[in-house]
């Protein structure tokens, strides 16, 4: 369920998403689009995201489809430049794309290591280097940075993922000191469980899920919606003074 808060000042901003035609990024493009923002996302499938900016036209702005791999740092700033060129200076940034597949500590080689990393931690790196100067010159800008509440319940099965969800911490605490001067805000997001359409075929069984949910103080599965309404604060002046900071939406499970 969609957040009913609005956040006059997000009507007709610029915001970019990663990963945003699937799962928790199509809720994101959504909600930023039912306030009224110039939502540009990032995806390599296509099929999802021309669906979700069909479903999306009649919103004040229709979203903007930008099909890029973010793991080639020439194309994703290609694709960035072209949103800012359809819908003003990039100021609200969300890193929102990751992939989470699962790999055992014995069978990581060094390129699956790199090329995880390319996915889930470099990107973040090089978008927020690319809207950099514009929110610099613009005296304002949020970047949100989704990390994942994995690498604090020491999940076993994709150490190269929870590093980079760990490093993602130390990003945003770097470049709010960097930019911050600047007006320019930097916090991350760390989920838990977002049972995403990928989750309940790969992952969420039944008694999993439920075992999970009974360690959570809200007992109620968590959707994509859920991750909305912490970004649309974060991105607008409601939270003028909050940087360098983790919010963890989990439902109280730590």
């Amino acid at each position: 369920m969609m957040p009913s808060a609005r956040f006059p000042d997000l009507a007709d901003t610029s915001v970019l998403i990663t990963g945003g035609g699937s799962g928790i990024g199509a809720a994101l493009t959504e909600g930023f689009a039912r306030q009224g923002s110039r939502v540009a996302f990032i995806d390599i499938a296509e099929a999802p995201s021309r669906a979700l900016v069909e479903r999306l036209s009649g919103a004040t702005h229709r979203p903007l489809f930008l099909n890029a791999d973010l793991t080639d740092i020439a194309a994703l700033r290609s694709a960035m430049a072209e949103a800012a060129a359809a819908h003003g200076p990039i100021t609200v940034l969300i890193n929102n794309a990751a992939y989470d597949q699962r790999h055992d500590i014995l069978e990581v080689t060094p390129d699956y290591w790199d090329g995880n990393q390319a996915i889930n931690l470099r990107p973040q790196f090089f978008t927020a280097q690319a809207v950099a100067e514009g929110m610099i010159a613009a005296g304002k800008g949020s970047i949100i940075n989704f990390t994942s509440t994995s690498f604090l319940i020491n999940h076993p099965e994709m150490p190269s993922y929870t590093a980079a969800k760990a490093g993602i911490i130390g990003l945003t605490k770097g470049l709010a000191g960097r930019l911050g001067p600047h007006g320019v805000r930097v916090n991350a997001v760390a989920p838990g469980w977002v049972i995403t359409d990928r989750q309940r075929e790969l992952w969420a069984t039944e008694e999993r899920l439920a075992a999970h949910i009974a360690k959570q103080c809200i007992r109620e599965e968590m959707h994509p919606d859920d991750m909305v309404g912490v970004c649309l604060f974060l991105a607008s002046d409601a939270s003028r003074m909050l940087t360098a900071q983790t919010l963890i939406v989990d439902g109280g499970y730590l």
